[in-house]
């Protein structure tokens, strides 16, 4: 669908399909469809804890060889939830040591929101929702987390600055929920954000991530992308083109 739609690349999400696991299948599709990866997502969710390794080191190590072997300079990766305390104790040092090992790939901290509940609030993740809190070498920048959060993402932008290697393409109404929007159909300045990366020096991807789970067929699946392309191409092309699109796969 991607090849068929004229997306730039994709982004792999490590999951409990065999193929996203597997460098070797994923370099043959690329190679057949002409689409290359240009960004992994650690299996760092929920539904992910057993995949590779029940050691969150052991699959972010995983997630950064399959990111190499692939050319994938990127790999997406969420703060620890709060009952990971030693991976969370040693998560700054232990993604630098990463790093160190694999110097040509960016292991980019994802910003997250707040989880609402029955009127209520609670925070699954430590630090914080917020990695630019606590300061890291990378960040992935995602629209729709900060629809969830309630955060300006151009604030957001700002703080990551020179660190932001990624951005996930989303929108959201702001209602506290994570949205992920075909860009344009919520309330965020998903536009005034990508048009702003040239000039914040931004050469990364720009990975298109929306929902289409509900879409009532392929057609329409991929009428959102398309529209979702046009979006980011359209937007991007307000300054030097330096980023590329992606679609979440």
């Amino acid at each position: 669908m991607a090849a068929t739609l004229g997306y730039d690349g994709v982004e792999v999400m490590v999951w409990t399909d065999a193929v996203s696991q597997d460098a070797g299948a994923l370099r043959g599709l690329a190679s057949h469809y002409g689409v290359p990866v240009l960004s992994v997502h650690a299996p760092c969710l929920l539904v992910t804890q057993r995949v590779w390794s029940s050691d969150p080191w052991e699959r972010l190590r995983r997630a950064a060889v399959l990111a190499e072997t692939l050319g994938a300079p990127t790999v997406v990766v969420h703060p620890p939830f709060t009952w990971q305390r030693d991976y969370a104790r040693s998560f700054g040092a232990g993604l630098a040591r990463l790093a160190a090992k694999h110097p040509d790939v960016s292991i980019a901290v994802e910003n997250m929101y707040p989880v609402r509940m029955a009127g209520r609030e609670f925070v699954p993740y430590v630090p914080g929702w917020d990695p630019t809190d606590t300061g890291y070498d990378a960040y992935t920048l995602d629209l729709s987390h900060c629809a969830a959060s309630r955060t300006d993402p151009l604030v957001m932008a700002d703080t990551m600055g020179a660190q932001l290697a990624h951005v996930h393409l989303g929108d959201g109404t702001g209602e506290g929920r994570d949205e992920h929007l075909v860009p344009g159909r919520g309330n965020q300045p998903c536009g005034e954000l990508l048009a702003s990366l040239a000039g914040r020096g931004f050469t990364g991807s720009v990975a298109v991530e929306v929902a289409t789970r509900k879409a009532s067929s392929r057609a329409v699946r991929e009428a959102d992308l398309r529209e979702s392309l046009a979006y980011a191409r359209e937007h991007l092309a307000t300054g030097p083109r330096s980023a590329r699109a992606g679609s979440h796969a």
